[in-house]
């Protein structure tokens, strides 16, 4: 029969091991954390921006940090020279914006014109080229009719004085188009209608000529109107040259002043250490799970857990109590009246102590 102060020793035994042992694994998994932690900063503190202030000739720069050196701000300061040159330059660039401001009164006849061009165009493109060399060709002859009379009437009195008046010759027939011939008449007059032929042909040359020449002239006049407004434009964009050479040169200024806050940024990138912050991070990492195994070792728990799980101690315990299970069984015996006879009905002692 299994000793049971033997079980509950053994048990106890192992229980307080397990307990020492878990205990020495919290505290070493706390000291490593902390650990680990301390190695965070540690490399944070490395890797840190690290700005610094830069003076040249042209300005310098500042940076703020708070109580945990961290960058809280950061600025430039022109140095008196350029801070002068830019004001200067400032001026210049207000001056240069009004007289943007100007520009569009002063290029305003130039878009006035240009719609009176477009309707002078379109009146001229109204006709085509043939409508327009009639009509000149009807104006041409209508400057001409009167001298043509007068050379016509000069002509007759001059036949009707030498008694030729009614001579007539030269008739031809009809064309092999169906058209009329040419009629008889004097030498003097046949001469004078083939140089009206010729002039009326000569008319219908220019006439030609001149109802392209329209049409071309109308086609300028637009062009022209657009050139118009094209120039009133580039006028206005152009009056803003002076305003933007100022501002680009108060800008190169302010550049300038910039170059110290854009070296300490630089030198501040260059020297923080992205790589030595690494490498505190890892061996800090390192020792502190190195550490961790050494803080959790627990000799008396282990020594304790150890000795639950060994045969021999248990057969120990067991052997040590063993005299007491003895007369604690011969007691029961002696109650139940198995060992003087008492038993059934008779008297039994009273009560034994146990002894556990």
């Amino acid at each position: 029969m299994p000793n049971p102060v033997t079980g509950l020793i053994v048990g106890g035994t192992q229980l307080v091991g397990g307990m020492m042992a878990a205990d020495s694994a919290s505290e070493a998994a706390g000291i490593s954390a902390a650990a680990q932690e301390r190695a965070g900063q540690l490399a944070a503190e490395e890797a840190r921006f690290r700005p610094v202030g830069i003076t040249t000739r042209f300005g310098r720069s500042t940076f703020e940090t708070g109580p945990d050196g961290r960058v809280t701000g950061a600025g430039y300061e022109l140095s008196p020279e350029l801070r002068a040159y830019q004001d200067r330059l400032m001026g210049l660039t207000g001056m240069g914006l009004t007289q943007a401001e100007a520009a569009p009164g002063m290029y305003q006849p130039l878009m006035a014109a240009a719609p009176g061009l477009f309707g002078l165009a379109q009146g001229y493109l109204a006709e085509t080229p043939q409508q327009a060399a009639q009509q000149y060709m009807a104006r041409q002859q209508e400057l001409l009719a009167p001298g043509r009379e007068r050379q016509l009437s000069q002509l007759q009195n001059r036949l009707f004085q030498t008694g030729r008046e009614g001579l007539a010759i030269g008739a031809t027939g009809a064309r092999p188009s169906g058209a009329a011939g040419l009629g008889a008449a004097s030498p003097e007059m046949e001469a004078y209608y083939n140089a009206l032929a010729q002039q009326d042909a000569e008319l219908a040359t220019r006439a030609q000529q001149a109802g392209m020449e329209q049409t071309r002239f109308g086609a300028g006049l637009f062009g022209t109107g657009a050139d118009l407004l094209r120039g009133a434009y580039q006028g206005q964009i152009a009056a803003l040259a002076p305003y933007e050479a100022y501002l680009g040169q108060a800008k190169g200024l302010e550049a300038l002043g910039q170059q110290p806050l854009s070296l300490g940024i630089d030198i501040g990138a260059q020297g923080k250490s992205a790589a030595g912050a690494q490498a505190l991070l890892t061996s800090g990492m390192s020792a502190a799970q190195t550490m961790q195994a050494v803080n959790a070792y627990n000799p008396f728990a282990t020594f304790l857990t150890g000795l639950s799980g060994n045969p021999m101690f248990a057969q120990g315990v067991s052997s040590a109590f063993q005299p007491y299970m003895g007369a604690q069984q011969a007691m029961r015996q002696y109650g139940a009246g198995n060992v003087y006879g008492y038993g059934g009905g008779g008297m039994a002692p009273g009560p034994v102590t146990s002894f556990y």
